[in-house]
């Protein structure tokens, strides 16, 4: 690849690490292309300080499992569907959803896509590499890369697929297809997401939907390579998502986990699920009712582990609607807990800041 990797193994009263992220940034081959090069140890600029909680797992499995099958011909089932989510994103911030109505080929193609893409030639992926937030198709490495006290061991591509859908010759022929219908079946999905959690605060069930919590969604492909040395880095640090809800596609490496209850607890990869999880700023308009709760990608010696992340947010377009806490929700018991924010002032904010494993909700608590 032409760039040196530097041994985390040794104290270096030289290293430069602007120098060796610039290196690896020009090379437009991100972490995939270390690996190919057959690295023994990562370079120093992964090399991630100890998290507080520690590695080790304390239990699994217990994350939620909603299934969201049979609603349409039972009132009954629809509200204990209702109550679920309600527990779950007051009580995790995280679920499961089985029977979401997207067939399983779809899931698989979407899969399918994401290594394609990440499988071409490097040469032809560079072609797709930027760090200009606004192209419609992004392809790099870490977008903190300059900003994060360590980068993650991880590639992605990110596209926004709506309010105004790309031109779908923009996008790379071996995800182009898959991405323009997974697209469509997660807006579907996503809007019956938001009626139940409508709902479960309470709201008429159009509520987050009519204030445009649907308004935006970001595809990003994730592709964690496999790792020399695990244990020194992580797939993706500690961290709570920027936007309202965000539907994960993850295959069945897993390695994806919560931190509930100051533990980190597996999220196992169950065939055909999704992972649905609540983002800051639905935290933010629901006065702290839902739960934006942080979470983190293990990395691994197996490999590569591949995720697909739906982002319902508008992120970084320009818009002045303000979003505060929910006036219906408020009372003199339970005032506004938050200043209200545009989406892309909070994304800016977010994005500024980087992976640092400090909540961005806090800088916009009352």
């Amino acid at each position: 690849m032409g760039t040196s990797v530097s041994d985390p193994n040794t104290v270096e009263s030289n290293y430069d690490r602007l120098t060796e992220i610039k290196a690896f940034d020009e090379s437009k081959a991100g972490v995939k292309g270390l690996v190919d090069a057959g690295i023994s140890k990562i370079p120093r600029m992964f090399i991630q300080p100890p998290d507080i909680y520690g590695r080790s797992l304390t239990f699994d499995g217990r994350i939620p499992i909603i299934d969201l099958g049979g609603v349409e011909v039972d009132s009954v089932r629809r509200n204990n569907i209702v109550n679920e989510v309600k527990d779950a994103s007051e009580q995790w911030g995280f679920f499961q959803v089985v029977n979401h109505g997207i067939p399983l080929t779809v899931l698989e193609e979407m899969m399918n896509g994401v290594h394609r893409f990440f499988e071409l030639d490097t040469e032809v992926k560079k072609e797709f590499y930027t760090r200009q937030s606004g192209k419609p198709f992004v392809y790099n490495s870490n977008f903190d890369l300059y900003t994060a006290p360590a980068a993650n061991w991880r590639d992605t591509f990110a596209c926004l697929m709506a309010p105004n859908p790309p031109d779908p010759e923009i996008l790379p022929p071996p995800c182009r297809d898959i991405m323009m219908e997974y697209s469509k079946q997660i807006m579907s999905l996503g809007f019956k997401l938001l009626e139940y959690l409508s709902k479960a605060l309470g709201l008429h069930g159009s509520y987050l939907k009519d204030i445009g919590c649907a308004e935006g969604l970001f595809v990003l492909g994730h592709y964690y390579p496999k790792c020399p040395q695990p244990d020194l880095t992580y797939g993706t640090t500690k961290h709570a998502d920027n936007d309202f809800l965000t539907v994960l596609l993850q295959d069945q490496i897993g390695g994806l986990q919560v931190l509930h209850q100051n533990e980190w607890i597996d999220v196992p990869p169950v065939p055909g699920a999704l992972i649905v999880n609540i983002g800051d700023l639905l935290q933010l308009i629901s006065n702290d009712r839902f739960k934006s709760v942080e979470h983190r990608v293990l990395a691994n010696h197996v490999g590569p582990r591949v995720s697909v992340a739906c982002f319902f947010s508008t992120g970084l377009q320009t818009s002045t609607r303000l979003y505060g806490p929910i006036k219906e929700l408020l009372s003199e018991e339970n005032p506004p807990k938050y200043r209200a924010t545009t989406v892309r002032d909070y994304v800016i904010y977010f994005r500024s800041k980087g992976l640092d494993g400090i909540s961005a909700l806090s800088h916009f608590r009352l």
